[in-house]
């Protein structure tokens, strides 16, 4: 078997993304025939795709493709390791997705993943993906927003990483800076709700009844329970609820108390973060 230049190995393992060892493997048996260990990586990494499926896909980045002030997509696409998210084919592969849900607006990933995209399925593309890189690829979730003013922010933890957080903030009208200032203070804050009207009633009552429960192990008199549970609440939301929490450029004042000020509405949010509920 013939030996390899380690300098091959490495350039291969940045055209392809594949394992440093596998890369290694396929110049060998190519006999140095660079163009032919593409292929035969290319091939392993298609015999390969149903193997990764109970691997975890950890890793990812967050696309944006703002169509208008008016609409606008984020999507989570995931892989094993940030060596390929940084890789040129996966970045390309998120941007042809996100723009194709603005385009077609698919009702759920699974909707998503059957429709086509120039003659194949999404879940073909990602199949063919997942080949070539090695790694188990797949969409975890994505939104859209359509209607108002629509203002977006995507953040970088690393220079080097695509961006792995996002956030839509979407307004009742245009005010590009009060809408700009919303969707970093959401990036910060991770608000899950926008409300406390949006609370879900099983998750409000889940909290009432820790709070509850954390009430009476402290010892606190039978009368008094329901003025702090309630009072547990009201923080839960300040905490947890948009609208309610303490501005992060101005802690006086509440989000929604900016929005009101500055005469718009803040009508719905989307925050992804890769890996986080």
């Amino acid at each position: 078997m013939a030996s390899v230049n380690m300098a091959d190995v490495k350039r291969l393992r940045e055209v392809t993304a594949a394992g440093m060892m596998d890369c290694k493997k396929a110049l060998e048996e190519a006999e140095g025939d660079f163009d032919k260990a593409v292929e035969i990586l290319r091939i392993k990494g298609a015999k390969d795709v149903g193997k990764r499926e109970s691997r975890t896909a950890s890793n990812g980045l967050i696309a944006l493709k703002q169509e208008s002030d008016s609409l606008a997509a984020l999507l989570e696409l995931n892989c094993e390791t940030d060596f390929v998210a940084k890789a040129e084919r996966f970045q390309d592969l998120a941007a042809t997705i996100v723009n194709h849900i603005v385009a077609t607006k698919p009702a759920d990933v699974p909707t998503l993943l059957e429709s086509q995209i120039d003659g194949k399925t999404v879940k073909e593309h990602l199949d063919e993906t997942n080949a070539a890189l090695g790694e188990k690829i797949e969409i975890r979730r994505f939104a859209v927003l359509e209607g108002g003013y629509i203002g977006a922010y995507l953040h970088k933890s690393d220079p080097q990483l695509p961006p792995t957080l996002g956030v839509l903030v979407q307004l009742d009208t245009a005010n590009p800076e009060v809408a700009k200032d919303i969707a970093q203070h959401t990036a910060a804050m991770a608000p899950k709700y926008l409300s406390p009207n949006a609370v879900p009633a099983d998750v409000l009552e889940k909290e009432r009844a820790v709070f509850e429960q954390m009430t009476r192990e402290e010892g606190k008199p039978e009368a008094a329970l329901p003025k702090i549970v309630e009072g547990r609440i009201q923080g839960w939301f300040r905490d947890f609820t948009l609208l309610q929490q303490a501005f992060v450029k101005d802690p006086k004042k509440t989000v929604g108390k900016v929005a009101e000020e500055a005469g718009v509405k803040v009508q719905a949010f989307v925050r992804y973060k890769v890996g986080q509920a």
